[in-house]
């Protein structure tokens, strides 16, 4: 803990390594305190992450991140869940001989932490999300997005706070987050976990879809059942609409280059499964939904574009990644304006445009 708590001020605290004391009984984990916490005016969410060397499955530091939940009193209103009712894990794989695990990692999850507390958007088993980037700016690694699973090895506790989860954070290439949004992310992960004990990261790995097996499952799973992923988030989206002489309304669609892969390889998943599909942006919302017949209405800031399977395969056909405008055959007076997007790093420069 830091210098500033007192023994036995902490319940919440006390209940996270009461959970961890069945595995690592006889290690004192390296522990990394945050010298002024963000609840006293620093810049660190979290209060500290705790690092554990594990020899099996294979040799990893499993970091365990104490501030998401109520570590000291209860101040949130719902009794049921202590603070966020989560706590981070991410295991991360070492070839053994630091002594140390990588600063890189701690200041990946205290980045976590502040989106978390900066936006109040949590984190569920089954989430996930791109990194526009390396997971590690300095090392030669494909791993760019991750997912969320409940740790393999912790289970949910109750706390005098309420309820804790600890969900492990897993690395994925670009190609394994896009198998998940076109299938279900729980599924997906399952058919991974084979080639992942305890989900462990690894920044050397290749993608798991060069396992053919592997491949086949999630090809199989998607072709079935659709896609679960019923919405993308984008700050590049805005429509408008615009009556025409004689030839009634037009309705243009602007979005970002970036997106455009996303919605043209969900929608036929989406769509012709009776399921709708959303793209939200900072103020407007465009929902795309089944139907027998193409139609576009328009409700505040939210335009819904109704569109039947053969349409839907037509948008997904047309539409690409490159700035321009794009008609929908056989959907008369609906335009897509794509435009470039530019994807930053942690820094905000500017690291790739697309489109």
């Amino acid at each position: 803990m830091t210098e500033h708590e007192n023994e036995g001020a902490a319940p919440g605290w006390e209940a996270i390594d009461a959970a961890l004391a069945p595995l690592y009984a006889d290690q004192t984990p390296k522990h990394y305190g945050t010298i002024i916490s963000a609840r006293l005016g620093g810049d660190d969410p979290l209060d500290g992450i705790s690092a554990y060397r594990r020899t099996t499955p294979r040799p990893h530091w499993h970091f365990v991140t104490y501030g998401f939940s109520e570590l000291y009193a209860k101040e949130s209103n719902d009794p049921a869940y202590s603070g966020f009712g989560f706590e981070l894990t991410f295991r991360l794989a070492d070839d053994g001989r630091d002594e140390e695990p990588p600063t890189w990692a701690l200041n990946f999850l205290q980045n976590l932490a502040r989106y978390v507390f900066r936006t109040g958007n949590v984190f569920l088993a089954g989430h996930h999300m791109h990194l526009n980037g390396p997971i590690a700016l300095e090392h030669d690694t494909g791993i760019v997005a991750i997912a969320f699973v409940e740790d393999p090895e912790l289970p949910a506790i109750d706390t005098p706070h309420g309820r804790v989860e600890f969900l492990q954070i897993v690395g994925l290439t670009e190609d394994e987050l896009q198998a998940l949004k076109r299938w279900s992310s729980s599924q997906a992960l399952e058919a991974m976990a084979p080639a992942l004990p305890l989900f462990v990261t690894d920044l050397h790995r290749a993608s798991l879809l060069n396992d053919s097996a592997i491949a086949r499952t999630l090809e199989a799973g998607s072709a079935r059942e659709g896609a679960s992923t019923g919405r993308i988030y984008t700050d590049r989206l805005a429509w408008s609409r615009k009556k025409r002489l004689l030839r009634g309304t037009q309705t243009v669609v602007t979005i970002g280059a970036r997106q455009v892969e996303e919605l043209t390889a969900l929608l036929p998943l989406r769509l012709p499964f009776g399921k709708e599909f959303e793209l939200i942006g900072d103020a407007v919302v465009v929902a795309f939904e089944p139907a027998d017949a193409e139609g576009v209405g328009e409700d505040g800031e939210r335009l819904t574009v109704s569109l039947t399977a053969d349409a839907c395969r037509a948008l997904a056909a047309t539409l690409r990644p490159k700035a321009g405008e794009y008609a929908v055959p056989g959907v008369d007076g609906l335009i897509f304006e794509v435009v470039p997007t530019e994807i930053r790093d942690a820094e905000g420069k500017v690291v790739q445009t697309i489109g």
